[in-house]
């Protein structure tokens, strides 16, 4: 029996080839190659085992996509938030842009950049945003394997069978969660690293084993670590990081 057809689109994004509004705008513009042939139809179906390749003018296209990192301090949301409120976008200004990298900020990386991973308005550290789509499926994607690790002061006690709690055994909103790692560095911070990222999941997690959380700070995204990013200033992705 011969494999369903699929949306060539959605077929680009399972691949991690672009985003599907990507992949969208790339056919409609004649730029994506099926066994060698021009597609340019949306909601073209093809078979899930074909070759898929785009022209020379997307991956110039996806080269030029930016990621920025930003040291999110605390107070700020991360994404459109309601009034008083400040989303942490508006902190990738020039004056904020960190290191000596030769690329400056232009009114064009901010079409599209989206937040990929988000932090509450009381949690700081490393926050990403993004043009590019295949970096956002890495770490927002259903199927993602990496590791998101924290740095979170706490209150309260913890005997060693709550501390095995945390790391595999608690449930959210009916859901068993992924097994995480979560140690002492000392007196009163834990670290934890996590492959998920319900909403305010640590928090969470902290007031299931009667732990209060009074501070709490992303430090890496899979390979990519905060180093030494002052908090409120930004800097872009380079070229030679890579996340996985």
């Amino acid at each position: 029996m011969s494999d369903e057809k699929v949306r060539l689109s959605k077929l680009m994004a399972e691949r991690g080839i672009c985003s599907r509004r990507e992949a969208d705008e790339y056919i409609a513009r004649g730029l994506v190659l099926v066994d060698g042939i021009k597609i340019d139809q949306l909601g073209t179906k093809v078979d899930p085992k074909v070759k898929i390749t785009l022209e020379s003018q997307a991956l110039k296209q996806q080269k030029r996509l930016v990621t920025i990192i930003l040291n999110k301090p605390v107070g700020w949301v991360s994404a459109q938030p309601e009034p008083p409120y400040q989303p942490a976008v508006k902190l990738i200004t020039p004056e904020n842009q960190f290191g000596d990298s030769k690329q400056r900020l232009r009114p064009e990386h901010f079409e599209g950049l989206a937040v990929a991973g988000r932090l509450d308005i009381d949690s700081q550290g490393l926050l990403l945003f993004t043009q590019d789509g295949r970096i956002a499926k890495k770490i927002i994607g259903e199927e993602t394997k990496l590791e998101k690790e924290y740095l979170v002061r706490v209150q309260g006690s913890l005997p060693d069978d709550k501390l095995k709690l945390l790391n595999h055994g608690l449930s959210l909103d009916g859901k068993a969660l992924k097994p995480a790692k979560v140690d002492w560095l000392n007196k009163d911070q834990l670290r934890f690293i996590l492959r998920e990222g319900k909403k305010r999941q640590i928090r969470r997690m902290c007031e299931l084993v009667g732990l209060k959380v009074t501070g709490l700070k992303r430090v890496r995204i899979g390979k990519l670590t905060l180093g030494k990013l002052p908090e409120g200033q930004w800097r872009f992705l380079e070229d030679d990081e890579a996340l996985d």
